[in-house]
C-alpha cells in the first residue's frame, strides 16, 4: 500500500524513504512556537514549529497540526486559538508542551500565562510575540492539517527577546 508521500509524488514516483526524508527536513531551520486554545474551560496547548504568515492585508497566520491531536479535535469546537513565538529562553516550556502523555487538564499550571484578549485562550508570558486568531479555513494535508487563522490581535515582548528555532532534533535559543 503507498503511503503518503508516495500518493503526493505521484504514480511515477520512486517512494519516499521516510527516515530520508525526515532526517533532511530536520535540516531546515523552524520557529518554536505554542498554540492555545480554551474550550469548556479547560486551556489546551501544544508545541508547533509550523507557524507561518500567510497574508499582511488581510493578517492571516497558518500552523499545520497532527489530523489525531488533542488540539485539532478541540478547533473542530473552538474557532479562536492563540500562537506565543517562544523567546531563546523558553526551551523547557517547549519541551514541556511536546512532552506526549502530558495531562490533558491542568498541562499549563507550570506555564506562566495570560489571556489573550479576543479569544481568551493563554498567551506564554515571557514569549517573543503573540497573536490572537480565529480560524478561517482548514485544509488536509497528509497526516496533519493546516489551520489558518485571521489574526485578531497582535504583541511584542521584551526588545532583547530572541526566538527558538527547531534544528536537527533539538531546539536552540537564537538572538
Amino acid at each position: 500500500m503507498p503511503t503518503g508521500a508516495d500518493r503526493a509524488a505521484g504514480p511515477d514516483s520512486p517512494p519516499v524513504d521516510e527516515d530520508a526524508f525526515r532526517a533532511a527536513v530536520g535540516r531546515l531551520p523552524a520557529g518554536v512556537a505554542v498554540v492555545t486554545v480554551v474550550r469548556r474551560g479547560v486551556a489546551h496547548a501544544t508545541t508547533v514549529n509550523s507557524v507561518a504568515s500567510v497574508s499582511l492585508d488581510p493578517p492571516l497566520l497558518l500552523f499545520s497540526v497532527h489530523a489525531d491531536s488533542r488540539l485539532r479535535e478541540v478547533l473542530d469546537d473552538v474557532d479562536g486559538w492563540a500562537v506565543s513565538v517562544l523567546a531563546d529562553d523558553q526551551a523547557d516550556v517547549a519541551d514541556w508542551l511536546a512532552s506526549p502523555g502530558r495531562p490533558a487538564v491542568g498541562q499549563l499550571d507550570r506555564v506562566p500565562h495570560t489571556a489573550a484578549p479576543v479569544s481568551g485562550a493563554p498567551w506564554i508570558a515571557g514569549a517573543a510575540a503573540w497573536f490572537d486568531c480565529r480560524t478561517v479555513a482548514v485544509h488536509g494535508a497528509g497526516d496533519h492539517d493546516v489551520v489558518v487563522g485571521a489574526v485578531r490581535a497582535v504583541a511584542q515582548g521584551g526588545a532583547a527577546a530572541g526566538g527558538l528555532v527547531h534544528l536537527r532534533g533539538r531546539v536552540r535559543g537564537v538572538r
